[in-house]
């Protein structure tokens, strides 16, 4: 067995992906925290029942599970950080008005969520809770966009859907929840025979609801059209009304709207969105409303965010010019260190040539080099064969 061999789908990051994916990291964190948003760091490992809390299948089958040796009970390595912090905001932070919250950190899947996802997603994502209104669903869609215009990704399009239509539809259909997981799986593919034969025993305008969903997708015109071709209930109206408040709220964003795309049935229980760019085969970074799933933890709070993997935004992101670092001479003096610390304190990367390693210098990043001429010191290109 070759020992260096990885897990399928498990990668390492070298040190040209691994320095832009942290620079990412560092002013995204920095952009939230401009925005209000407190960072948290939930850790790697927790009791299953606390990290399934409110997921439902959706997280259960991406969640590697093991036997705590000191308990005895089951733990999860976490596959999602949400739950975790709304367990922080509901349990541990107890406060009575809106809260931000943001954090960043790996994530483990028991399977890719796509052909060329990573298993070990680093996730980063903002949270807001304490406000039920669409208010709070605009301020996230505006931040995640930020986020990505932060990246130097052009968003094609961020599509917004509500998992209450879908709900609403199904109330009192009677179906099982495997014939329902069916129909929400066939939605997502818009895969409209096999639609039609699970629900061929449906009746009107059930049926013809759940069919129109898979063609209402586009601009704010959708939301007219799914007014004349759904059921005309409360809760579909409700939903439908959210949805053109956020189309007047983010008119200046590319916002398209796909009634079908329902990812996070059983996370999520309203509005639900996807941004999509250039590059990505699927959704670079998804989010939506999950209201009460801190009650479990003893406060059911509104709540509403989203969640990027940082691995797959620097793998389409454009990659900025790297600035090589400078190779200062050995050994170091008084008189060399006090300019090795002034380059350093203006923001240069210097690195030091321990003796023996000639020829090897352009593999450590060095470009340039610190060269004593008289009394001053003078940055070159570096010489290496």
């Amino acid at each position: 067995m070759r020992r260096w061999l990885l897990p399928e789908g498990i990668e390492d990051l070298l040190p040209d992906e691994a320095r832009y994916v942290e620079a990412l990291r560092r002013c995204l964190l920095n952009e939230f925290a401009r925005h209000g948003y407190q960072l948290v760091v939930p850790p790697l490992l927790e009791y299953v029942e606390s990290l399934l809390t409110g997921s439902g299948r959706d997280l259960d089958l991406r969640t590697f599970k093991l036997v705590d040796q000191l308990s005895g009970r089951t733990m999860g390595v976490r596959a999602d950080m949400t739950p975790q912090v709304a367990r922080i905001d509901a349990h541990l932070l107890d406060r009575g008005g809106v809260t931000r919250l943001c954090y960043c950190g790996s994530v483990l899947h028991t399977r890719p969520a796509g052909l060329v996802s990573s298993r070990e997603p680093l996730q980063i994502g903002a949270e807001l809770y304490g406000h039920a209104a669409s208010e709070a669903d605009s301020e996230i869609v505006r931040l995640l966009a930020r986020a990505l215009e932060l990246a130097r990704i052009a968003t094609t399009r961020i599509d917004l859907g509500h998992v209450g239509i879908f709900r609403a539809l199904l109330t009192g259909s009677g179906l099982s929840g495997d014939t329902e997981e069916e129909i929400f799986a066939v939605l997502q593919a818009k895969d409209v025979p096999a639609l039609n034969e699970l629900t061929a025993k449906l009746t009107e305008p059930v049926r013809a609801g759940l069919s129109a969903l898979t063609e209402l997708y586009g601009g704010a015109e959708v939301l007219d059209e799914a007014a004349r071709r759904l059921p005309a209930t409360p809760e579909i109206a409700s939903a439908l009304d959210t949805l053109r408040c956020l189309a007047r709220d983010l008119d200046d964003l590319p916002i398209g709207f796909d009634l079908s795309d329902l990812r996070g049935y059983h996370y999520h229980n309203g509005v639900v969105f996807a941004a999509y760019c250039q590059g990505s085969p699927g959704a670079i970074a998804l989010g939506g409303r999950y209201d009460g799933v801190g009650e479990a933890f003893g406060r059911g709070r509104p709540a509403t965010g989203f969640s990027i993997d940082l691995r797959d935004l620097a793998r389409i992101a454009p990659q900025p010019e790297v600035v090589g670092a400078i190779l200062a001479p050995w050994p170091e003096d008084a008189v060399l260190h006090e300019e090795i610390e002034r380059l350093r304190g203006r923001g240069d990367t210097v690195v030091l040539a321990l003796p023996g390693h000639e020829g090897h210098w352009r593999e450590a990043g060095c470009d340039r080099q610190l060269t004593r001429r008289g009394t001053e010191w003078i940055i070159e290109p570096l010489k290496e064969e």
